[in-house]
């Protein structure tokens, strides 16, 4: 086996290298913890069980009950078996559920966090919390929710389903687009923002043209680790706006409809920031950044339409409604004709408007 590649950052430890999840019990002595609980999705209890089983006498318990767009309620059962096994620190290993799930659990105890990503949804490397509560989604940032290790193992996306492939790569990319025009913005930024866009517009055709080689896995999950940690450097704007609204009312699955919405709230930003998002056509081609990863996600045979995720056409106005409720910085000005007008592209899968 290849020696782990190791990057050191302030406030986390981050880990590439195929097997590196059987490393979680070194990881977790490296902080002098003792009782970890290990949460998964219930679709993932057998990887749950692995880790549980490479922890040995560290293990403390496993949850196996983490939910899209982090549940308040799934906390609070998390929580008590917190309280029940005595853990110092939890393991999270799955995509963005169980990833929030160990952040939410962090936000209210201060407990460590290992992660380890099946996905690309890159939300591991940000202090970023999005919970969902009475149908309503809001997000906070706090020291407290970045975890302290991410085990990135090539061997555990090696067989990710293509389709979730597609869309949570599209997911990570959508951090790295938005970071391109944020206010806070910086030469650092925008470069790791380039990094992580890159990585995916080469390797993501690699992948899926040989989902099992491994060194197109590695280079896929290091464009992750760019795009989400670039997310937990500067601000968001109408992208992670729309899809918080729709996720969180009207839950939709986060990669698809992230995947879904990106080229259509590019395409409405590049009007104010073309310069700014000037890298994406240098990377995909053609002059306009919304319509290059329309057909980008189009090549990949990424889904098109919302109406494909079950969102009903009449709740688009509800949705629009919801969407400018409360003002938030973006580049172009945030009307409700012309977020309707957006949304209905989106849900019909029609190109993005220019």
């Amino acid at each position: 086996m290849a020696q782990p590649a190791q990057i050191t950052a302030p406030d986390v430890r981050v880990v590439f290298g195929a097997g590196t999840r059987l490393d979680v019990a070194t990881e977790a002595r490296r902080m002098g913890l003792r009782k970890a609980l290990v949460l998964s999705t219930p679709n993932q209890r057998a990887s749950a069980l692995e880790i549980a089983e490479a922890l040995g006498d560290l293990a403390a318990g496993v949850f196996c009950k983490a939910e899209m767009h982090t549940p308040v309620g799934v906390t609070d059962a998390a929580m008590a078996h917190v309280a029940e096994t005595g853990a110092d620190c939890v393991v999270s290993i799955g995509g963005g559920s169980t990833t929030g799930l160990g952040k939410a659990i962090a936000y209210r105890t201060d407990l460590p966090q290992i992660v380890i990503p099946t996905t690309y949804a890159g939300s591991e490397c940000t202090p970023i919390l999005g919970q969902t509560e009475d149908g309503v989604k809001t997000t906070l940032s706090d020291p407290r929710v970045l975890p302290e290790v991410i085990l990135y193992d090539a061997e555990l996306v090696q067989t990710l389903p293509i389709v979730m492939t597609v869309t949570s790569a599209l997911n990570a990319m959508a951090h790295a687009a938005e970071a391109l025009y944020a206010p806070d913005r910086t030469r650092a930024s925008d470069a790791l923002a380039v990094e992580g866009l890159e990585a995916f517009v080469t390797g993501l055709p690699q992948v899926l043209n040989d989902p099992a080689d491994l060194a197109a896995r590695e280079a896929t999950q290091r464009g992750a680790w760019a795009c989400g940690t670039v997310l937990g450097q500067v601000g968001m704007a109408l992208h992670h706006k729309l899809c918080h609204t729709l996720g969180g009312t009207f839950d939709l699955p986060h990669a698809e409809t992230h995947a879904i919405v990106l080229p259509h709230a590019i395409a409405y930003n590049a009007r104010a920031a073309r310069t700014e998002l000037q890298p994406i056509c240098d990377l995909l081609g053609g002059a306009e950044p919304g319509a290059a990863l329309y057909d980008f996600a189009k090549k990949m045979n990424a889904p098109l339409t919302l109406e494909g995720l079950g969102l009903a056409e009449a709740d688009l106005d509800r949705a629009a409604d919801l969407a400018v409720s409360k003002p938030y910085p973006n580049p172009s000005a945030v009307t409700r004709a012309d977020i309707r007008t957006l949304l209905q592209a989106a849900w019909a899968g029609d190109p993005p408007n220019t």
